[in-house]
């Protein structure tokens, strides 16, 4: 397993400065990492500091819990489009979920799809599974399965998931085979991220990317 494949780095906290997207950037070059996931701030920043490597970067909207409008949303959409960004990353309306206003969740994906897919960007849809029950993300999963999205994105980073193994296998069970999977959580070690890839992840964020990379070397 080449597990550089499977590891992206993000650069998410409250406090994050330009520091931090510098450091994240070069790491993920030195490692051949697939993606950097920035605030929307540094998006310009991130593109050129990983100029000509085929870095993915990545910004998230609506982040963190989703509850801004619509049109809230595709205004960040847009204007990441602008500052170049490769992927974008919405946060799913957990409001809009806990009220079953499955309706709104279609308008919503609906509406952003059309603007992405013109500019031949990806796709990722962030569901904070901690907060939901398992009915509400099949439904998730059957809703942003019908609309075509590249990935479905588990957790935020900001909430401990006790359950991530199930959550994972449950919405790769109910997901749609071409949408791929990324996870969001505090994968401490080699062991642990393989039994996420093993269980069904595409993508792992996490906290200790370099760790795990080091591991695997060790180990294969």
């Amino acid at each position: 397993m080449n597990i550089e494949e499977y590891i992206a780095h993000s650069a998410l906290k409250p406090d994050t400065f330009m520091g931090d997207i510098e450091i994240a950037c070069r790491e993920a070059i030195e490692c051949k990492l697939t993606t950097v996931c920035v605030p929307p701030l540094f998006v310009k920043a991130a593109k050129r500091l990983t100029a000509q490597t085929g870095i993915n970067i990545s910004t998230v909207v609506g982040y963190p819990f989703g509850y801004s409008a619509i049109e809230a949303k595709i205004a960040e959409i847009v204007l990441a489009i602008i500052d170049g960004v490769d992927e974008v990353e919405m946060v799913i309306n957990i409001g809009a979920v806990k009220n079953k206003d499955w309706q709104f969740l279609a308008n919503e994906i609906n509406t952003a799809i059309p603007i992405i897919r013109k500019k031949e960007k990806m796709l990722t849809v962030i569901i904070e599974t901690a907060l939901l029950t398992d009915e509400e993300i099949i439904t998730a999963c059957d809703i942003y399965g019908a609309a075509g999205v590249d990935f479905i994105r588990i957790g935020t980073g900001i909430m401990e998931n006790k359950l991530i193994i199930e959550n994972l296998q449950l919405i790769r069970k109910h997901l749609a085979d071409p949408i791929k999977i990324k996870v969001a959580a505090d994968i401490k070690n080699y062991t642990f991220a393989k039994t996420l890839i093993g269980a069904g992840a595409n993508r792992l964020y996490g906290n200790n990317s370099l760790k795990i990379i080091t591991e695997a070397m060790q180990q294969n």
